[in-house]
């Protein structure tokens, strides 16, 4: 399932290249925006993902585009050996690496540039594989939940956090304003990409939701499928086995 919504609609390169090329050019402003745009509600909703995975006492954890690494950092609650942190941005990871001096995490995660459809780790790896926010950044989602399926250890778990739609009456129309209009205006001030928030709802918009990300999850093989809308439906909550 390939998904051409790109940054850059104009410009050469493929989509995986543009979001790369995007991140790496929002990365020193991107935890403020991503905070102040969510209003902070999206560190409520990596609380729930690590309460998931800590019920699995997961050894090794891997964390698909981990961008500045806030849920890699979270993850460390659930009390794992080691966690893996990959993303193509090599600007998002230099900043996540800072933080996680900072913290003193430095011992448990460890921050490596990868491509999340092409992962350099054997078959059976890791306990759980988390992904937050990057699903639809994928270029083929299909081969990047098949390869978060390959390094799981069988019973393993995928943890995905990704955005998706109100559908309730008014929350629906007050967000998809909030969406289009403002968010793109804010982020573009801010981050000084004037395509970065603009492909945000734009992708938002294109990405297999709810059921429809089921059925993906179901065609690469994963079971016990099930998903989760957090904040009415603004985000959703996905869990697949291997």
């Amino acid at each position: 399932m390939k998904n051409e919504v790109k940054p850059y609609k104009e410009a050469e390169g493929s989509k995986k290249e543009q979001v790369a090329q995007m991140f790496d050019s929002i990365s020193q402003r991107y935890d403020f925006l991503n905070h102040m745009l969510s209003m902070n509600i999206d560190k409520g909703w990596r609380k729930k993902v690590v309460k998931i995975a800590a019920a699995e006492g997961p050894k090794q954890i891997l964390d698909v585009a981990t961008g500045t690494g806030d849920l890699a950092i979270a993850l460390t609650k659930a009390k794992p050996d080691s966690i893996m942190g990959i993303d193509i941005s090599n600007g998002m990871l230099e900043v996540g690496r800072k933080k996680i001096k900072e913290k003193g995490l430095t011992q448990i995660i460890t921050l490596q540039q990868a491509d999340s459809e092409d992962l350099p780790f054997e078959d059976n790896t890791f306990d759980i594989v988390t992904v937050a926010f990057g699903v639809r950044n994928f270029e083929n989602l299909e081969k990047g939940m098949s390869e978060i399926r390959r390094v799981l250890k069988p019973g393993g778990k995928a943890l995905v956090l990704e955005f998706s739609q109100p559908t309730g009456f008014p929350f629906k129309q007050v967000y998809k304003f909030y969406f289009k209009n403002i968010l793109p205006t804010l982020g573009k001030a801010i981050s000084k990409d004037a395509s970065a928030y603009t492909y945000l709802p734009e992708s938002v918009n294109a990405f297999p939701y709810g059921q429809k990300f089921i059925d993906v999850l179901e065609n690469v093989g994963f079971t016990q499928n099930k998903f989760q809308p957090v904040t009415f439906g603004v985000a959703t909550i996905y869990e697949a086995v291997k």
